[in-house]
C-alpha cells in the first residue's frame, strides 16, 4: 500500500500544476498585450499611425540620451518583461518536462514549426521573450525549438502585422510575413543543424518535487532574473546613449543606396526596441527622407534581436547558436533592403 501512495500523489498534481501555467499565459497576455492590443488596432486604422517614434528628440549628451531612453523603453515594456520573468520561470517547474520534450524536444523540424506556433499568441519582443525562451532551454527543450519560438514573437506578431498594415500599408505587411516566416524556420533550422542540443546545466534543487511549490518557484525565478535581468538594464542604457549616431534622423540623410541598406541593417540588429516599435520609427524616418531599400531592412531586424536580448540568452544558447541568429538576421535584412533597391 506504501508504494502506491507516491503514484497516486503524482497523478494528483500532474494536472492542476499545467492547468494554473495555461491560466497565468491566458491571464497575462490578455492583460499586457491581447486586450491593448486589439484597441491599439482601431486606433491605427482610424489615425494611420500607432505613435511617435521611440527615437525622436533624442538629447545631445550621451548620459542624458541613456536616461531618457531607458526611461520611455522600460515604460513601455516593464509589464511584459516581468511576465516573461514570471512564465520564464513557471515553465520550469509547472510544466512536466517530459511534454515539452514530446512537443519541441527533438531535433526534427517539426519541433521548429511547434516553437513558431507557440510563439505567435505572445507577441513579445526578443527582450521580453528571452526569459520565456531561457525558461525552455532549462527544460530542455531543442535549441532549434527554443530559436524559432524566440524569433516568432516579435517578427510574426500577429498585432504588429495588423498595425503595420494600416499604417505603412498592406503591401509592406505582406512583405514582413513572408521574410519573418522565411528567417524564423531558416534560422532556427541552421542552429539546429549547427549546434547540437546539449543538456542545460541545472541545480538539483529545481527537480525535487518534495520541496514546497513556492520554494522551488522563487529559487527558479531568481536565477532567472539575475541570468537575465542585470545585463538588460546595461545593455539598454548603452544603446540609448547611442542611439543618435545609430539612427540619423536628418532630411535626405538616409538614402536609397546599398551602404545605407547595410548600415541600417546592422544598426537595426543591435538597437532594442518595445513590440511595433520598429512602425512608428520607420514611418518618421520615411518621412524625413529614408529610402523603401533601407526602411525594408529595418522592418525585419528592429524586432528580430538586439545586443541586450542577445545578451539575456548568453547561458541558454551556445556562443554559435547566437552569433548565427545574430548574422542570419543581418543578412536577411540586407537581402530584403537589396530586393527594395531592385523594385524601386
Amino acid at each position: 500500500m506504501t508504494q502506491c501512495i507516491p503514484s497516486a500523489s503524482a497523478a494528483r498534481f500532474a494536472w492542476w500544476k499545467p492547468l494554473l501555467f495555461l491560466a497565468v499565459v491566458v491571464i497575462g497576455l490578455w492583460y499586457v498585450k491581447w486586450q491593448p492590443y486589439y484597441g491599439k488596432a482601431f486606433t491605427a486604422a482610424e489615425t494611420h499611425s500607432i505613435g511617435k517614434s521611440i527615437l525622436a528628440n533624442a538629447a545631445d549628451s550621451p548620459w542624458r540620451a541613456a536616461l531618457d531612453y531607458a526611461m520611455v523603453y522600460f515604460l513601455a515594456v516593464w509589464k511584459a518583461a516581468v511576465l516573461g520573468v514570471i512564465l520564464g520561470s513557471l515553465v520550469q517547474v509547472l510544466v512536466p518536462r517530459s511534454w515539452l520534450m514530446r512537443l519541441m524536444g527533438d531535433s526534427r523540424f517539426g519541433s521548429t514549426l511547434v516553437g513558431t506556433g507557440l510563439g505567435l499568441p505572445g507577441m513579445m519582443c526578443s527582450c521580453c521573450a528571452a526569459p520565456v525562451t531561457a525558461g525552455l532551454r532549462q527544460s530542455q527543450v531543442s535549441s532549434g525549438a527554443a530559436m524559432a519560438f524566440w524569433l516568432a514573437n516579435p517578427l510574426l506578431n500577429p498585432a504588429t502585422l495588423i498595425f503595420m498594415g494600416f499604417v505603412l500599408g498592406w503591401n509592406v505587411a505582406a512583405i514582413r510575413l513572408v521574410a519573418g516566416l522565411i528567417m524564423v524556420l531558416g534560422i532556427a533550422w541552421l542552429v539546429q543543424r549547427s549546434v547540437p542540443d546539449q543538456v542545460v546545466a541545472a541545480p538539483v534543487t529545481v527537480t525535487h518535487d518534495e520541496q514546497p511549490f513556492l520554494t522551488r518557484w522563487l529559487r527558479v525565478m531568481w536565477r532567472l532574473f539575475c541570468n537575465t535581468i542585470p545585463l538588460y538594464i546595461v545593455a539598454v542604457l548603452l544603446l540609448g546613449a547611442a542611439r543618435v549616431w545609430l539612427f540619423p534622423h536628418a532630411n535626405g540623410a538616409v538614402g536609397n543606396t546599398l551602404i545605407w541598406v547595410m548600415l541600417m541593417a546592422i544598426a537595426g540588429c543591435l538597437f532594442v526596441i518595445p513590440t511595433a516599435a520598429e512602425i512608428p520609427i520607420v514611418q518618421t524616418m520615411m518621412l524625413a527622407g529614408m529610402g523603401i531599400a533601407p526602411a525594408l531592412a529595418l522592418l525585419v531586424t528592429l524586432p528580430a534581436v538586439s545586443v541586450p536580448s542577445l545578451l539575456m540568452l548568453h547561458r541558454a544558447f551556445p556562443a554559435r547558436a547566437l552569433w548565427i541568429a545574430l548574422i542570419g538576421v543581418a543578412c536577411s535584412g540586407m537581402l530584403l533592403g537589396v530586393l527594395g533597391l531592385w523594385l524601386a
